[in-house]
C-alpha cells in the first residue's frame, strides 16, 4: 500500500498546505547563494522568474539582445570573482547567449547561463514544439559544464553545481536547462525549502607541491635575463598586494597583458611593457602568472628567444605544455603559489641583473620618447592618436573610470596609448579577439561598482551592440560610449573596382553615431579635433549620465586587421585581381 503524499495528508486533515512551484524555488537558490544581479532578456517561458527575481530584491538588467546580456554576466563574474548569471529564452535566445557563454569559457569568466527549453517528450521526438531544440547538447562542446533540471525538486541541486563548476578550478562558462514544465511544477514549499543548499567553499585554495616550489625558486634565481608575464589571471585572482610584492622584491621586469594592466601601475619602473620586444626576445627564464602561451604570445615560439625556459603558474595542470614545455610548472592557485614562493624564497635569492633592467629601461625610453613624438602631432583630419590622447588625459583625472576597448585599430592603438593604474579596470576583446563585447561589459562595469565607464569603441566593432545604448539610458547608467568613426572596418577609404555598391569593408562614413543615443534620451557629442573630445569627454564624465561621443577619424587611418594583420592568409594579392566584367 503507498504512504499518503503530503498534498493527500493536508487535504485529509483539511489544513491548507503552503505550496511553491520551480520559479521561486530557482530565486530562492540564487538568493541563497548570494546572486544579486541578472542579466538577461524574457520570453517564454522565463518572464515570470525575471519578474520574480526582482520582487525578491535580485537586481534584473534586461537587454536587447541575449548575446550582450550574456557578455555582462560574463564581465561581472571576472570583475566580482563570482559567477555572473545570465537569464535567456529557448532555442534561438539560448544560441545567442552561447557565444558569450563560451567566450567566458575561453577567456576563463565564471558565468552561468540559465535557460528555458521545450519539454523532453517533445524534443526527443522531434515533434515540432515551440522553439524546439536539444539546447544541453548543443551547448556541451563550447562549455566548461552543461547540465539540465528535469524535476522540480532537483532545482536546488542544479543551481548549486553549476554555480560550484563556474567558479571552481580554472573558471569558465557552464548552461544550465530547465524546461518549462519544471519551472512551472508546484510541490510543498517545506519540501522544496529542504531541497536548497547554500555552497560551501566553491573555490577552494590549491597549493602547490612544494618541490614544485623549490624547482621554480631554483630556475629563477640562475636567470640572467628574468622576465614576468602577467595575464588577465593575475587581476581575476585579486591577489595584487602579493603579485606586487613578488614584482618588486625580486627586481624582475613584467610585461603585463591588455586586462592585466593596472595590476601594478604601467609606469612603474620595472615595466617591460613599452620595450615588450625586446624583453621577449632575449629573456632567458619567463615566468607566466595567470597567462598563456597562446596566440597572444605568439605560442612562445614568435619573438621569443629560442633558448627561453618558463616558470608557470595555473589553476589547471593540463594547460603546462600546451605550446611549450614548461621547466617549472606550479599548478595551484596564485595567491596560494605566490605565498609558497614567498615561503621557500632566501632573501636575495631571486633577482634581475641590474644589466638587464638597464638595457630594457634604455629601450622603453626611446619607445616612450617616439610615442610622445607620435602623441603631441596633430593631423587634420583628426586619427587615431590625437583622439585617443585626449581621452587619456581626461581619464588621468578620473582613475576610477572603468575603460571598456573593442575594435581592430580603436583597440590596438589605445591599449598603447591610455595607461592603466588601477586592477581589473581595462575590460578588452581577450583571448577570442571577440567583437561585439563592448555595450555589455561596459553596462556590467558600471551595474557592478557604480564607477563611470568609458566605453571605446571602433564604428564597426560598435555596430554589433550598439542598440544597448537604449539600455544604458533605460536604467540611467554612467557609460560614455566613445567611437573612433573612420567610416569602416579597419578604414573607410576602400573601394569596389566592379561598380558602385560599397566595398566589404565600407562603412557609412556620414554616419551619426551621437544622435543615435539622443533618441533615447542621451547625451550625443559630434567632435572632429582632439579638442572638441577633451570637452566632450570632459563634460560627458561630470554629467554621471549616458553619453556618446562620435569622434570623426580619417577614413585612410588605420590597418587591415590592426595589428594582427599577420594572420591573414595569404594568397593572390586584392591589387592583381582583375575586376570580372558586367
Amino acid at each position: 500500500m503507498t504512504a499518503p503524499s503530503t498534498l493527500e495528508t493536508a487535504a485529509a486533515a483539511d489544513v491548507p498546505t503552503e505550496l511553491t512551484d520551480g520559479y521561486h524555488l530557482v530565486v530562492d537558490a540564487l538568493r541563497m547563494n548570494d546572486v544579486d544581479t541578472i542579466y538577461g532578456v524574457v520570453g517564454i517561458p522565463i518572464t515570470d522568474l525575471a519578474r520574480l527575481a526582482q520582487a525578491q530584491g535580485i537586481r534584473y538588467i534586461g537587454f536587447r539582445h541575449e548575446s550582450n546580456a550574456g557578455h555582462a554576466a560574463a564581465i561581472a563574474g571576472y570583475l566580482n570573482k563570482k559567477p555572473g548569471v545570465a537569464l535567456t529564452v529557448s532555442a534561438p535566445g539560448f544560441l545567442n547567449g552561447l557565444v558569450a557563454l563560451a567566450n567566458a569559457t575561453t577567456n576563463c569568466f565564471p558565468m552561468v547561463q540559465i535557460s528555458g527549453s521545450s519539454e523532453r517528450h517533445l524534443v526527443d521526438l522531434k515533434q515540432g514544439d515551440y522553439e524546439e531544440m536539444d539546447q544541453l547538447a548543443a551547448a556541451q562542446p563550447f562549455v566548461k559544464a552543461a547540465y539540465r533540471v528535469s524535476r522540480v525538486e532537483d532545482i536546488g541541486r542544479g543551481i548549486a553545481r553549476a554555480l560550484r563548476t563556474a567558479v571552481s578550478g580554472r573558471p569558465g562558462g557552464v548552461y544550465l536547462d530547465i524546461p518549462a514544465a519544471v519551472l512551472g511544477a508546484i510541490m510543498p514549499k517545506a519540501e522544496g525549502d529542504r531541497t536548497l543548499s547554500r555552497l560551501v567553499d566553491p573555490a577552494p585554495r590549491q597549493l602547490p607541491a612544494p618541490e614544485a616550489v623549490d624547482r621554480a625558486i631554483e630556475l629563477l634565481a640562475s636567470a640572467e635575463r628574468p622576465l614576468v608575464v602577467l595575464g588577465k589571471g593575475a587581476a581575476y585572482a585579486q591577489a595584487d598586494a602579493k603579485v606586487r610584492q613578488f614584482i618588486e622584491s625580486t627586481g624582475i621586469p613584467y610585461v603585463p597583458m591588455s586586462m592585466a594592466k593596472g595590476l601594478l601601475p604601467d609606469d612603474h619602473p620595472q615595466s617591460a611593457a613599452t620595450a615588450r620586444s625586446l624583453a621577449l626576445k632575449k629573456a632567458d627564464v619567463v615566468m607566466l602568472i595567470g597567462a598563456r602561451l597562446n596566440w597572444l604570445l605568439g605560442h612562445g615560439r614568435a619573438g621569443w628567444n629560442p633558448d627561453a625556459k618558463f616558470v608557470q603558474i595555473d589553476i589547471d595542470p593540463k594547460e603546462m605544455d600546451s605550446n611549450q614545455p614548461i621547466s617549472a610548472p606550479l599548478v595551484g592557485d596564485i595567491e596560494s603559489v605566490l605565498d609558497a614562493l614567498a615561503e621557500r624564497t632566501k632573501p636575495g635569492q631571486i633577482t634581475a641583473p641590474s644589466a638587464w633592467r638597464e638595457e630594457l629601461g634604455a629601450r622603453s625610453a626611446q619607445n616612450v620618447a617616439k610615442m610622445a613624438k607620435r602623441l603631441e602631432a596633430d593631423p587634420h583630419p583628426m586619427q587615431f592618436m590625437g583622439a585617443l590622447k585626449a581621452v587619456r588625459d581626461v581619464v588621468h583625472a578620473h582613475p576610477e573610470t572603468y575603460i571598456v576597448n573593442e575594435g581592430a585599430n580603436a583597440l590596438d592603438i589605445a591599449r598603447n596609448v591610455i595607461d592603466m593604474h588601477v586592477p581589473r579596470h581595462r575590460l578588452d576583446s581577450g583571448t577570442w579577439g571577440v567583437m561585439g563585447i563592448g555595450m555589455g561589459y561596459a553596462i556590467a562595469a558600471a551595474v557592478e561598482s557604480g564607477a563611470p565607464v568609458v566605453a571605446i569603441e571602433g564604428d564597426s566593432a560598435f555596430g554589433f551592440s550598439g542598440i544597448e545604448i537604449e539600455t544604458i539610458c533605460r536604467y540611467k547608467l554612467p557609460v560614455v560610449t566613445v567611437i573612433m568613426n573612420n567610416g569602416g572596418v579597419y578604414r573607410g577609404d576602400d573601394t569596389n573596382p566592379y561598380d558602385d555598391a560599397p566595398s566589404p569593408t565600407t562603412l557609412m562614413s556620414a554616419a551619426r553615431h551621437d544622435l543615435l543615443i539622443e533618441a533615447f534620451g542621451g547625451k550625443g557629442y559630434r567632435a572632429t579635433t582632439p579638442a572638441e573630445v577633451t570637452a566632450a569627454l570632459t563634460e560627458a564624465l561630470a554629467s554621471g549620465g549616458p553619453a556618446l561621443i562620435d569622434c570623426v577619424i580619417d577614413p585612410s587611418a588605420g590597418t587591415e586587421s590592426g595589428h594582427i594583420s599577420h594572420l591573414n592568409p595569404k594568397g593572390i594579392t586584392v591589387g592583381n585581381i582583375t575586376p570580372a566584367k558586367k
